[in-house]
């Protein structure tokens, strides 16, 4: 299969911190070791998401491992967002192989970091799992459409990974010395209502974002 037959898709980042983001990577690029590459900074983000599992894991016990889990949210950042910087950066582009590792390995950080946090305690198990299945399905319609449309959309609403990961570190601090809530004079644990919000904004934004790319899909097919 030649390479040259392959039409990378344009990526659309609409992040609050793209643009200051986009600055400090390639700004990180340009001074890093030419002997570092893109594939050492794709595995140091799966390996740093599985340690931030495992920490959270922990934290319900010592919950001074939550402070572990925001510094692997960090080395996650610097991996998975710099890989494909420094590959553009140094011309050594690889979009078939770049796209398809980068995004199946999303799939398993989601479900270390998740899994740990069910295990922690400080996120009832249901609410992990139906946050991650509504986050595979927003997924999924990610990447079909990204084949169907040739656009690959990074954040929605303008949240991005990176905001996201930021949201996520500030929960974990206030989880230090709040883990749980009250609402409505009931006693609730924060990320069960974090988690649910979450869960729920997810899935306005799949069925608004499906019900979109079907209606521009069927005008771009329309049938006579």
């Amino acid at each position: 299969m030649n390479s040259l037959e392959f039409n990378d898709a344009r990526r659309e980042q609409k992040g609050i911190l793209a643009k200051c983001e986009s600055r400090a990577l390639g700004w990180m690029a340009s001074q890093l070791p030419d002997q570092i590459n893109s594939d050492h900074l794709t595995g140091l983000g799966i390996l740093a998401m599985a340690a931030a599992g495992a920490a959270y894991a922990l934290s319900g016990t010592y919950s001074w491992y939550l402070h572990l889990v925001n510094f692997c949210l960090f080395l996650n950042w610097v991996g998975d967002s710099l890989d494909g910087t420094v590959a553009r950066y140094r011309n050594r582009l690889r979009p078939r192989y770049g796209f398809y590792v980068d995004h199946i390995l999303d799939t398993f950080s989601v479900s270390f970091l998740l899994g740990g946090l069910a295990l922690s305690g400080f996120m009832n198990v249901h609410v992990a799992g139906s946050l991650l299945i509504v986050y595979f399905m927003l997924s999924i319609n990610v990447y079909i459409a990204t084949y169907t449309m040739g656009t690959f959309k990074i954040s929605f609403v303008k949240l991005s990974p990176t905001e996201l990961r930021l949201l996520l570190a500030f929960g974990n601090l206030v989880l230090l010395y709040r883990p749980t809530i009250q609402l409505f004079g009931k006693s609730y644990l924060l990320f069960d209502v974090g988690g649910a919000v979450a869960a729920v904004l997810m899935l306005v934004i799949l069925i608004a974002s499906t019900a979109r790319n079907i209606h521009v899909l069927y005008n771009l097919e329309r049938l006579p």
